[in-house]
Order: structure tokens, then C-alpha cells, then sequence
């Protein structure tokens, strides 16, 4: 083997109900995982790494961002306001001085930071309502530069409406024959509500025809009678897109009417369509003309996951004319939605971090994601016991896998301390 990860515990635990794992890893794929692994493979192995009970989990996995605006915090300006309007007013005065070079470059280094997190799958919406597609030439060119460590994923995404913006679905078209991978879609930046649906019908029909997976931002509004993805999930149904269509934001629905929302989950999971949130966002740009009480503006995350659709947490965006923070932490991510949304259970929370791995896997299609024999070998070993205690420390990934490499590593948390009569040193870990 090439490398051998040993005492590892893994987030759903071992089928067998062993309480630590050893995990065989060869030719860029997990070929054991087992109770014990025979020390005499370490001879052989090119690295072995002592989890030491601590949690190996796959990947964490980001389901929603926009690669194409990260790291541009500050240009032209900063977003005064704070709202999701300035903020694409901001990024439609930045694209006539769009340049390729400073687009690769910093989706590079925001992909370096990706990496040292344990994040090694992104779908990331790259506007295509520029005529030049300067932007989508841009992340093609970083998808390929990233391919031998970390799955990118594009989104041809009309940023101002593929209706409203001329010659936008000309653009999607054009965008998707260079190799851009999945449909987008924004029907409530639509001129109207009609329009709106208009355009999920189109996009989803052009996606049926070429057979692509759809993922639109959906109600991103505080608006209750924002609906299109209940047009969204009727024309999954309608034309046989189950399992391939998600409906990203849909922050309408914190607000809609309880009778409404009964009606619409079952019509979201009857047409297989899955949900992203992305709390970070959602909780900042959301209710910004409320006074109090203040809406959270998240979708219903805990009802859909109930009902049986698929959930992923998103970051969205970081240091870009939306959001002025963020690292590329998906444990962050899943540590605000957990918050937001209330679910701070022992089997909600380990339902978020599912929000950050498997789930957001299964809406990408990512083939070969997890941590058992024939699985492609990406994993992170992560300075916490168990997922619950991983959220909360936003713990360090002590070291990251992929494609059977270690590419990075990190120390764990400690403080070192001077206080008479106690410890030399505190992990923030509970010990009892």
C-alpha cells in the first residue's frame, strides 16, 4: 500500500461497529478498511499517519460558490449597504475590468486555501452575461489547472437574467459548448413573475436536451410570493429531470405561508429536486430591510431534510462584493447553519456536517466519494472525535488526502498555559 491511515474513526462509524478503523490506500483509491491492517504493510507503505481516534471523514464538499468574484473584496469598492442588489451593481461595474490573469489567479490561491481546508469539490456559478465569457475561459483554464487535486464543477450562470440580459442564453449556450458542466439559472431577477417562469422553463428544457444537471438560484428574496421553485420542481417532474435539478438559496421560503410550504416540500421531494443554503449568506444579506424582529432568511432546512430531499450548506462567497469574510471553511459554514436553522440536536448536527460532505457529493455526482474499499482515496483527518465536536471546534485538518497524496497538513489546536496548579496546556476539547 501506499499509505495507511491507522486508529481512524469515521463519521457514520464502521459497519461492523469497530470503534477505530485502519485505512489501506494504493494507486490513488482505498483499497481496505478494516479493523486492523497487518503492521507489516507499513514497511512497504510510503507514509502511514496515526489518526489516533480521531475522525477521518471524505472530503468536505461545497455545493454552492462563485469562484469567478472571490478575493475581489474592495474592487472597485466595498458594499456599503450590504445587500444581495448593491452587491451585483458592485460586480457589474467590476466586469469591464475583468482581466484573465487576476481571475485565475485569485481562484487559484482561493483554491490553495480550498485544499488546506480539506475541501476538494466545488461547484462554482461563473457569470456568463458577459459577451466576452472572459470569465468562464478563466475557470475552465483553473478546472484544468486544479484537476490533479481538487473536482471543480462550473455553472453557466446568467447573473442578470437570461431574459432580462441580452443575448444571455446565446451566452449559457456558448458557455456549456466550451465545457461548462451544469445549467444556472436566476428567474426572480427576471423583470417579471412570468418571466421568471419562462426562463426555468427554457433552461430546463435546453438541460433536458443535452443532458446536464440544472442547479438555479431560486426566491434568493425576502419576498413570500417569490415561487419559482415550485415552477422549478413541476418542470423537473415534467420533463424527467429527477435527481438532477437543485434549487440554490430559496430563501423565500422562511417567510412564505406555513399552508403554502405543506403543499411545497412534498412537490420539491416528489421531483427529486435538492436544496443548497448557504447560511452564511443567507443570515447576512437576508432581512436587511426588516427592522425587528429581523428575519433569518434561510430556507427551511430542518422540514425539507424531514421530508426526505436532499440539504447541502454552501459558502457562497468569500471576500467578494457580497460577503467580506470567510476562508474557505466548510465547518464554519456548517457551524452558522446549525445555528440558524435551530439544529442543535445530536442527530441534527451530525446531520449538518452531512450538509458539508456526503450530501452536496450526491448533488454534484461525484463518483467514487467516501471512505470505503474502491473509493477514490481523499479524506481529511480532522483534530476532533467525532463530527459534533468537529463543527464546534471548527477543527483543524491535521492532514488532507487526495488522490492518495498527502497535500496538506496542520498542527493541531493547543494553548500552552502558566497558571499555578493547573495544566501545562488546554485542546478545547471536553475531557472527563
Amino acid at each position: 500500500m501506499d499509505l495507511i491511515v491507522r486508529r481512524a474513526v469515521l463519521a457514520h462509524g464502521h459497519p461492523a461497529g469497530h470503534a477505530t478503523v485502519d485505512i489501506g490506500i494504493e494507486s490513488g483509491r482505498i483499497v481496505a478498511v478494516e479493523p486492523h491492517i497487518d503492521t507489516q504493510a507499513d514497511a512497504q507503505a510510503r507514509e502511514v499517519i496515526d489518526a489516533g481516534g480521531m475522525l477521518v471523514s471524505a472530503p468536505f464538499v461545497d455545493a454552492h460558490f462563485h469562484m469567478d468574484a472571490t478575493l475581489s473584496y474592495g474592487l472597485p469598492r466595498v458594499n456599503a449597504s450590504g445587500t444581495l442588489l448593491e452587491g451585483i451593481a458592485l460586480w457589474g461595474e467590476l466586469k469591464p475590468h475583468l482581466t484573465q490573469e487576476a481571475l485565475v489567479e485569485r481562484a487559484l490561491q482561493y483554491c490553495d486555501w480550498a485544499v488546506a481546508r480539506g475541501l476538494l469539490a466545488i461547484r462554482s456559478h461563473v457569470d456568463v452575461c458577459d459577451e466576452r465569457l472572459l470569465a468562464v475561459e478563466a475557470l475552465l483554464e483553473v478546472k484544468r489547472r486544479v484537476a490533479p487535486y481538487l473536482d471543480l464543477q462550473l455553472v453557466a450562470f446568467p447573473q442578470d437574467g437570461v431574459l432580462r440580459s441580452p443575448g444571455a442564453f446565446d451566452n449559457l449556450k456558448r458557455a456549456i459548448a466550451m465545457g461548462v458542466d451544469v445549467v444556472g439559472g436566476i428567474p426572480h431577477f427576471e423583470r417579471t413573475m412570468a418571466d421568471g417562469a419562462e426562463s426555468v422553463r427554457l433552461l430546463c428544457e435546453f438541460a433536458a436536451e443535452k443532458g446536464l444537471r440544472v442547479d438555479m438560484h431560486c426566491d434568493e428574496s425576502d419576498d413570500p410570493l417569490s415561487r419559482h421553485i415550485e415552477t422549478l420542481a413541476a418542470q423537473t417532474h415534467r420533463l424527467g429531470l429527477h435527481g438532477r435539478v437543485t434549487g440554490s438559496h430559496l430563501t423565500s421560503m422562511h417567510s412564505m405561508d406555513n399552508y403554502y410550504v405543506s403543499k411545497l416540500i412534498p412537490l420539491i421531494r416528489e421531483s427529486g429536486v435538492s436544496a443548497i443554503a448557504n447560511p452564511l449568506i443567507n443570515i447576512t444579506l437576508q432581512g436587511r430591510a426588516d427592522t425587528y424582529p429581523k428575519r433569518r432568511g434561510m430556507t427551511r432546512v430542518p422540514e425539507l431534510m424531514a421530508a426526505g430531499v436532499t440539504v447541502a450548506f454552501g459558502h457562497d462567497c468569500v471576500m467578494d462584493p457580497w460577503y467580506s469574510f470567510g476562508s474557505g471553511d466548510m465547518l464554519e459554514v456548517a457551524h452558522m447553519g446549525l445555528h440558524v436553522a435551530q439544529m442543535t440536536g445530536v442527530d441534527a448536527t451530525r446531520a449538518c456536517f452531512d450538509a458539508v460532505t456526503v450530501n452536496p457529493a450526491q448533488i454534484l455526482g461525484l463518483e467514487g466519494y467516501g471512505i470505503a474499499p474502491g473509493c477514490a482515496a481523499n479524506l481529511v483527518v480532522l483534530d476532533a472525535r467525532d463530527p459534533i465536536e468537529a463543527i464546534r471546534l471548527r477543527a483543524a485538518r491535521l492532514a488532507v488526502v487526495s488522490r492518495g497524496r498527502v497535500v496538506s497538513r496542520q498542527p493541531p489546536q493547543r494553548a500552552s498555559l502558566t497558571l499555578d496548579g493547573r495544566p501545562g496546556s488546554v485542546d478545547f476539547k471536553l475531557h472527563r
